[in-house]
């Protein structure tokens, strides 16, 4: 199947609303094109304008099988690794890099929950203070997070202080976007290309 043909969905999808972060949900027959596929979740466009997220796990909705990653959820206790590993399927819907590599990520934690579960705390930044998806990129860290074992709650808070930089990224998202890596930490390195 072409990406840019129209698909009409299945039946009705749980969707998370571009840049509003809200969750809604798509009817039967609404046609979409799909505009990126990252990380386990789809970026569609409707036929009237809006874009939506729909997970992977909605990929039938889609006529799809789901993709690997989806059903790749690991088992076993909770630890730093699977946190990790779990932000790193979380892709911003404009920028074809995830959101550990972006360097969006400034920390995380696991805690005990009284009783059984655990809390995963996770403090990040967007790539500007006015960043319209922030909203829908804290759904998908609280999604994503929220299938790994013994998880009960999920706390994404999103800060601008430190400022984000292009300094911050790995060596392979640069490489991914195009960027010089000996290039500066300027907050706008992000926007030049290799000359």
């Amino acid at each position: 199947m072409d990406a840019k043909s129209p698909i009409t969905l299945k039946r009705d999808c749980e969707s998370v609303e571009i840049p509003s972060g809200e969750r809604k949900t798509l009817p039967m027959g609404t046609v979409v094109r799909i505009v990126q596929s990252r990380g386990g979740s789809y970026t569609v466009s409707t036929s009237w304008g809006a874009m939506h997220r729909i997970d992977a796990s909605d990929s039938d909705a889609l006529g799809l099988a789901a993709p690997a990653l989806a059903a790749n959820v690991p088992a076993g206790p909770l630890s730093e690794k699977m946190v990790l590993e779990q932000l790193k399927t979380v892709f911003d819907p404009e920028i074809p890099v995830n959101i550990v590599d972006l360097g969006l990520v400034y920390a995380r934690s696991i805690s005990s929950l009284d009783g059984d579960g655990k809390r995963v705390d996770v403090k990040m930044t967007m790539t500007a203070p006015g960043c319209g998806m922030g909203n829908v990129l804290k759904a998908d860290v609280e999604s994503k997070l929220s299938r790994l074992p013994q998880v009960k709650e999920v706390h994404v808070e999103i800060v601008f202080d430190p400022p984000w930089h292009a300094g911050l990224m790995t060596d392979a998202a640069r490489l991914q976007l195009g960027l010089d890596l000996d290039e500066g930490s300027s907050p706008f390195s992000v926007l030049q290309p290799n000359r």
